[in-house]
């Protein structure tokens, strides 16, 4: 039996073990997390705590209704309630598997595959859902902000975290622009990037200089440039889709709020706002499950800073990603599971 045909035969096993691996890595990156959050259970007010449950609920209706919206402006009209169980799916993704958010892209492009969506659409959606929800939180942090002046906790390092953030995205997202609306941009780009890794994975693999596809990746971009050209000229229609990725951030902060709540703590609205933006940053290049470790360092640093000692907001930060993580994760699984059922199932049929 060829490697291909065993590959073919056995990848839903294969796939399913790396899951679990790294469900279990993710397990263990948080096992002392997971202890003390159960210290900490007779500290809480679990009624505001149960609140966290409806408010991902929301989330998930914003991002589903997010996709809904992006993929309707390249022609494809899809289900409300496919692209909610996508999305829960799509961050079980984004948590065992710490990539950055690569995963979550590579895998949302397998995922929207159909006879009418390419994988070049679904990544050009997945990229307008980045950008948007950039955008959005533009606007929370300049709330963020006028709340933490109201409160008189404004200083200069506060004005510098947000000051470099939205440097960061609005350079980011004009980048990405700059880049994409140009055919000869985007290719020269890209293509110079997968020259690179090529050049670097040939240094493990010296029999395979072009193990990415050259060809591949450029018909990948041009279409993604094709695409994007079509979502430009409707530019006038991004502004349901611009609407739902400020609900799904808003959602996300009210979250972490909601347990400070629980915890008996009112505290300043505008420096949970900017600890998130920085934690969350920070967790896209972090190298463990869920950005764990990083985050918590980060939120509770930038928390610090804005008077809000470390002593009362690191257990809330430590419950607040448990809980999110186990009301998450669990339906995230189950339907990643049943999605990896289904290919199976398609291919047996084929």
């Amino acid at each position: 039996m060829s490697e291909n045909s065993f590959l073919k035969r056995r990848w839903k096993l294969l796939l399913n073990i790396v899951t679990v691996v790294a469900l279990l890595v993710l397990v263990y990156a948080i096992r002392h997390q997971l202890i003390d959050t159960l210290a900490n259970l007779r500290k809480v007010n679990a009624w505001a705590l149960l609140l966290i449950i409806p408010i991902e609920a929301w989330n998930y209706h914003a991002q589903a209704r997010l996709y809904q919206g992006l993929f309707g402006l390249v022609g494809n009209n899809l289900k409300y309630s496919f692209l909610f169980k996508a999305s829960l799916e799509l961050n079980f993704i984004n948590h065992v598997f710490p990539s950055g958010g690569v995963s979550g892209i590579s895998y949302f492009g397998a995922r929207m595959r159909s006879d009418s969506i390419t994988g070049g659409k679904a990544t050009l959606v997945q990229m307008m859902k980045l950008i948007l929800g950039f955008i959005s939180f533009e606007v929370l942090l300049i709330a963020g902000l006028v709340f933490m002046a109201i409160g008189g906790r404004v200083n200069e390092l506060m004005l510098l975290v947000a000051g470099s953030l939205s440097t960061l995205m609005v350079v980011g997202t004009l980048g990405f622009v700059f880049i994409i609306r140009s055919k000869t941009r985007i290719n020269a780009f890209f293509i110079t990037i997968t020259k690179i890794l090529n050049r670097i994975i040939q240094v493990v693999r010296p029999k395979h200089p072009e193990t990415i596809k050259t060809k591949r990746v450029q018909d990948l971009f041009e279409e993604l440039h094709n695409n994007y050209k079509v979502v430009e000229s409707q530019y006038k229609k991004l502004g349901a889709p611009l609407w739902h990725a400020f609900w799904m951030n808003v959602t996300e902060v009210f979250a972490v709020y909601i347990v400070f709540i629980a915890f008996g703590h009112w505290v300043n609205l505008g420096a949970v706002i900017l600890a998130y933006a920085v934690a969350n940053f920070a967790g896209l290049i972090s190298v463990l499950p869920g950005g764990v470790g990083i985050y918590e360092a980060l939120m509770t640093a930038v928390l610090a800073a804005a008077g809000i000692p470390a002593g009362i907001s690191l257990p809330v930060i430590v419950m607040y990603r448990v809980v999110n993580t186990l009301i998450q994760l669990p339906p995230g699984y189950v339907y990643y599971h049943r999605t990896l059922n289904a290919g199976k199932a398609a291919i047996e049929h084929e």
